[in-house]
């Protein structure tokens, strides 16, 4: 039928010139409602800082969880050892968002440092160990120890300058693999955590996708408040239906891990908590020095500090903020260096570094205000002080969080694959580099992690368990694997010709790699109360 479609109409106008141009590139999201510098009115701000508290919970909850029962203590050590890791996270928050970056980045417990703690505690030396609470405070100190040495690491990097050097080779096209696995790669830690309690983990994500998606899809509004505050919304009545199920019996029967993942008095942490103190330093006595274990820690220090880089490059996206300039990113290593020290000094018993959940929570609300991460500091340091209330938040069953962390890693991932928009997807060398280091970041880490699982330890293996460490633990972090190998190769199949250049997104970001040659820099990452004058950032 010559002319006429299936529903007898002509055929479609042709499209405007405008339609058939790329979208535009853009170094600052403009969708974001408050960037670094435009904090939203103090009640929204005191609500969105609880928000960000209550995502943080989630990593500070589970790791105390997994590790206080193999180093010999019980509920009062796990309530104190979140207590610590929670007044400690607050104090880096803080520490970060003035002196650091400056990004509403917060800093938080870690999974990259837990393989290593977990050797620290199967030490030999322990085993004889008869009492728990000798044994439990004797490990504490071992952690504390390997801590504190390793935290030299990123404090001397930071501070000197020499990742600075580092990072002003790297390009988008590098950056893309190590941000975009520094979310995908946590993909464990999402449905596989949630199904635990799947009658609870699914309600939660099927509630945040309706808060946050459909009902500001369907109301198209100018108020922003279920997107928002999808979080608060979802998790509480998550939580209250989770307590029904709880008191009316629905677990009496059921095996005991289901229990622990799906009850919300199983935790132990209520009555384990103390109704106020203080964290202080060397609290467990003082650390003990083991140098094996300090070499091994360092490793996964070096470890963190890359997977960091690549999630402040996207808090600095989030949150409508420039690209942040070496020396700015250096400087915030330094400062987490310095966290992970006081996290050694007060015995946290875990390193510290971005939390990638977080950042994923800044897309959510598109809120990336520096005041709003600083409030939730605060709820940290307060509800770590106060034990018993603080307990009660702690005690949200795990599936709920995973629930959270399927959204939040994925908008971290998404992120780092935006930045492709600086590359050209057209060159087979940039769909060689990213295509390589991000199938090697998943194929590498998942040989490791299921030799470990099969055979008890990992390839390497040998009499020195620090030194398995230092070679297993780096392999099987899948944003490591595939920011240094897209890094190398950037770097070595790179030339100085224009064209290339162009290709790998460099001119984009050559205007950022100094402090001083964006204006835009000295609002989002100078320093307080005129530091810049004594501290200047090059």
């Amino acid at each position: 039928m010559a002319g006429g479609g299936e529903g007898g109409g002509g055929p479609a106008p042709p499209p405007k010139q405008d339609e058939l141009q790329p979208h535009p590139v853009k170094d600052q999201l403009a969708s974001v409602s408050y960037c670094v510098t435009s904090p939203p009115p103090w009640p929204e701000a005191i609500l969105l800082g609880f928000q960000h508290y209550l995502v943080m919970l989630g990593t500070t909850v589970l790791i105390p969880t997994s590790l206080v029962p193999q180093m010999g203590g019980g509920n009062e050590e796990k309530a104190k050892m979140i207590q610590t890791l929670l007044f400690v996270s607050g104090l880096n928050t803080l520490l970060q968002s003035f002196f650091g970056t400056r990004l509403p980045a917060v800093i938080g417990a870690s999974y990259s440092y837990v393989p290593t703690t977990l050797s620290i505690i199967l030490a030999v030396r322990y085993n004889d160990i008869l009492d728990p609470q000798e044994k439990f405070e004797r490990i504490m100190r071992g952690i504390q120890g390997a801590l504190i040495v390793a935290s030299l690491l990123q404090i001397v990097v930071g501070f000197s300058g020499l990742w600075r050097n580092v990072v002003r080779i790297l390009s988008p096209l590098s950056a893309v693999p190590l941000i975009a696995l520094a979310g995908f790669g946590l993909y464990e830690l999402g449905f596989p955590l949630l199904a635990k309690c799947i009658e609870i983990g699914l309600p939660e994500i099927i509630l945040l996708l309706i808060f946050s998606q459909y009902i500001p899809h369907l109301m198209r509004g100018e108020r922003h408040v279920f997107h928002r505050f999808a979080v608060i919304f979802s998790v509480i009545i998550v939580w209250i239906y989770a307590y029904f199920l709880t008191i009316g019996g629905a677990y009496k029967h059921a095996e005991t891990n289901t229990q622990t993942s799906c009850r919300t008095d199983r935790s132990g942490i209520i009555s384990g908590a103390p109704w106020i103190r203080v964290p202080y330093p060397f609290q467990w006595g003082p650390p003990t020095f083991h140098a094996g274990e300090a070499f091994a820690m360092m490793a996964i220090s070096f470890v963190s500090l890359v997977e960091s880089t690549g999630t402040y490059i996207i808090v600095s996206r989030f949150a409508s903020a420039t690209p942040p300039p070496p020396s700015v990113l250096s400087r915030g290593i330094g400062w987490q260096g310095v966290g992970v020290l006081l996290c050694g000094l007060f015995g946290a018993g875990n390193g510290a570094s971005v939390s990638v959940e977080n950042a994923g929570l800044l897309a959510l609300t598109r809120v990336g205000s520096r005041r709003v991460v600083q409030i939730s500091a605060g709820f940290m340091i307060f509800f770590s002080v106060l034990g018993k209330f603080g307990a009660v938040f702690a005690s949200i069953p795990a599936p709920i969080f995973a629930a959270l962390y399927c959204l939040f890693f994925a908008y971290v991932g998404a992120g780092g694959l935006s930045l492709l928009q600086f590359c050209n997807l057209n060159s087979f060398r940039t769909k060689f580099i990213l295509g390589f280091s991000v199938f090697m970041g998943l194929s590498i880490p998942q040989y490791f992690n299921e030799y470990t699982a099969i055979n008890k330890y990992g390839p390497v293996h040998t009499k020195a368990r620090w030194f398995n460490d230092m070679i297993n633990v780096p392999f099987s972090s899948e944003a490591f694997v595939a920011g240094v190998l897209a890094f190398f190769l950037d770097v070595t199949l790179s030339s100085k010709d224009s064209a290339t250049r162009k290709d790998r997104g460099v001119f984009w970001w050559d205007r950022f790699m100094s402090f001083k040659s964006d204006t835009r820099s000295e609002e989002f990452y100078s320093l307080p109360f005129n530091l810049n004058k004594y501290f200047p950032s090059l």
